[in-house]
């Protein structure tokens, strides 16, 4: 008789309407042979004829209490607002489900660690849905900075922004979202880390939070970290609700040319500053194709076969100390250290 192939049985926690990203999550799953959705979760029961139309057959559960007593399945998957995530996740860790969380993976290092020691102790994988590593611009500058055409990489800059009142919704309130440095500042700092190479270790981080106009929510309007490495590089990041006049999504500064990346549309080619034979030029390079269904496909390889994680707790947890880091010094005024460099 053949032997059976395993199948990763998955279950969806949160189905609010936002972006719709439950049902991305569920069909990125189903997308890869060898794991399934089975069952979703959500408090408001309103949600489940919606739950069960985009995924007929599955079960529908209102507690997540009631999914890990009742449904056999073995990944959980939250998609829920960011104060719940290190609650939740600790709940499926605890009896012994895998457990993938929607960036950011919590609001600080304290419940970081104890999803990653959870997990240690019940042996299943933790990740973070950290899905725009495979964003085609971000796959397009590792190339260029890897080619070495610019050099030692010294200094970054990341922006994002405009000068617009933030959505009146749980992400605009600070207890439940974290702040305005948690929601895209978890893509740009986990980019930046990682763009700076696996060598570079942060040294600390300055700062500089603004709440100034926007006071129908409790967001701040602007945030800038300025990460400082041990080998003296150094990246900043700003994002804002306050910049009626902008700035390029990327400028990156290497010893040996530059790279500057104005547009997020990716048709609009990046621009490389560098030498060639002597002569200083301007190259223009197209963004290559991203691939956000990478993500899933490492997930299945690695419960399924063993591949190594793309995405670790750990590295995800370095760029909430980072984010942690930044905060506590616009509190204080001083530059702060991080708990995991």
């Amino acid at each position: 008789m053949a032997k059976k192939e395993k199948t990763v049985k998955c279950a969806l926690i949160g189905y609010g309407g936002a972006f719709n990203m439950a049902k991305h999550h569920g069909d990125s799953i189903n997308s890869n042979p060898g794991m399934k959705v089975v069952a979703a979760c959500d408090v408001d029961t309103a949600r489940f004829p919606q739950m069960e139309a985009d995924f007929p057959g599955i079960h529908t559960y209102s507690s997540v209490t009631k999914l890990c007593n009742n449904e056999d399945f073995d990944l959980a998957v939250i998609i829920t607002p960011h104060n719940t995530h290190a609650k939740l996740a600790l709940q499926c860790l605890e009896s012994g489900r895998h457990v993938i969380l929607e960036k950011p993976m919590c609001l600080n290092t304290k419940e970081a660690t104890a999803m990653i020691l959870a997990a240690k102790k019940s042996q299943v994988m933790l990740s973070v849905f950290h899905n725009r590593r495979w964003d085609g611009d971000y796959l397009t500058l590792q190339k260029i900075i890897t080619s070495g055409a610019i050099g030692k990489v010294f200094h970054m800059e990341g922006f994002i922004g405009g000068y617009n009142p933030p959505g009146k919704w749980w992400r605009s309130v600070k207890a439940i979202s974290g702040g305005a440095l948690w929601d895209w500042g978890a893509h740009f700092t986990d980019w930046m880390l990682n763009l700076m190479g696996p060598t570079e270790k942060v040294k600390d981080v300055a700062g500089y939070f603004h709440k100034l106009k926007w006071m129908d929510v409790t967001n701040e309007d602007q945030v800038e970290a300025v990460i400082r490495f041990e080998s003296g590089a150094m990246a900043d990041l700003q994002i804002s609700s306050l910049a009626r006049a902008g700035k390029p999504k990327w400028r990156i500064l290497g010893t040996e040319g530059a790279i500057l990346q104005e547009s997020w549309d990716g048709n609009v080619p990046i621009k490389v500053y560098t030498t060639l034979n002597g002569m200083n030029v301007e190259i223009l390079v197209r963004q290559i194709g991203g691939d956000w269904g990478a993500y899933y496909r490492n997930i299945a390889g690695h419960l399924l076969k063993g591949e190594a994680l793309a995405v670790t707790a750990v590295s995800s947890r370095r760029a909430i100390s980072v984010m942690e880091s930044a905060e506590k010094s616009a509190k204080s005024g001083r530059i702060e250290r991080v708990a995991y460099p």
